[in-house]
């Protein structure tokens, strides 16, 4: 499984100042952490569930801009339809990146449904997404995000 920081990391390794994150639960503090630019929207407390969502507006509204949206494997099951209306209109500027730990983290670490079978990219690609990638060591995703 790969370490969620490192993994965080890299990504800010590769953002430019032109790109928006939405984070939320689990990597929202460590992403603030990391980035603290001004660009970000930490979506915590009631938004589990809605990053993905919340960041396809700004994606929208903001053609202009890259945005990213880090959303955890419990929030991404909470509103699975949001991939479905993301590949409705799908925005040229929007990264769904789910970090999958199995479990819901911040209400203590239940298991999610489907823990060790689901899989998410299988969610993305029956979803409509043309383009889905899956990393399980950091040093594939920094080759991928060159």
């Amino acid at each position: 499984m790969m370490d969620r920081r490192e993994c965080l990391e890299s990504l800010q390794e590769h953002r430019t100042e032109d790109t928006m994150v939405v984070s939320t639960m689990g990597s929202a503090a460590p992403w603030s952490e990391i980035s603290g630019m001004e660009l970000d929207f930490p979506s915590v407390g009631s938004a589990m569930g809605h990053a993905a969502d919340f960041a396809m507006g700004l994606a929208l509204a903001k053609p202009d801009f890259k945005v990213w949206v880090l959303n955890g494997d419990g929030s991404m099951l909470m509103n699975l339809g949001t991939l479905v209306t993301i590949c409705q209109t799908p925005p040229p500027n929007l990264v769904l990146f789910v970090l999958q730990n199995n479990t819901f983290e911040v209400t203590g670490n239940q298991p999610i449904p489907g823990a060790g079978t689901i899989s998410f990219p299988d969610l993305a690609r029956a979803s409509g997404f043309e383009f889905v990638y899956e990393f399980e060591k950091v040093a594939a995703l920094r080759g991928e995000l060159g």
